[in-house]
């Protein structure tokens, strides 16, 4: 089975009046912080993954800097994490080079916020996550968008052999 997942280009755009449409769309609600679309379709052009701001517009901290909003990249990643790929990547990749990309997503992220702020800030690793993994979104959103992350990596091996796709899912 060919893979369903359209070619991406990482990018570093300011979100156009048609991405805030887009984004909203995808998201079923209004973006809650300042973001940059990073890795847009190619074909289309549409929005594949934000980078969020460290800080929502309420001063909250953001915990997930690498947004996948794209489809049918979401998706397909959903049908992976549905039928057990936290369990198997942990197992696949291991703890240690998990806990090593978090800590470099952590640093680069922290590099992002202002050196005289002192309110509440972002904390852990990818989408916030302290130890294993939350979901494999995050984890994806992020090796799309240029990142050196295992288990994204893995993800994408995934996808490329046609995990994921609406013929493999056997739970109905």
């Amino acid at each position: 089975m060919s893979s369903a997942v359209p070619s991406t280009v990482v990018v570093d755009d300011e979100p156009s009046a048609e991405d805030l449409v887009a984004v909203e769309e995808l998201l079923g609600r209004r973006p809650s912080s300042a973001f940059r679309v990073v890795v847009r379709h190619v074909e289309d052009r549409s929005p594949v993954v934000l980078r969020n701001e460290p800080l929502m517009d309420n001063g909250r901290p953001m915990p997930t800097t690498y947004w996948l909003v794209g489809e049918p990249e979401r998706t397909l990643v959903s049908r992976i994490e549905s039928r057990g790929g936290v369990h198997r990547v942990e197992d696949e990749v291991g703890m240690e080079n998990i806990a090593k990309a978090h800590r470099l997503y952590e640093s680069e992220r922290d590099a992002l916020i202002d050196q005289t702020h002192n309110g509440p800030r972002p904390s852990g690793g990818v989408g916030g996550t302290r130890k294993g993994i939350k979901c494999l979104h995050a984890h994806y959103a992020w090796y799309l968008a240029g990142g050196d992350d295992p288990v994204g990596r893995w993800v994408a091996e995934r996808l490329a052999a046609g995990e994921g796709q609406k013929e493999d899912w056997s739970d109905g």
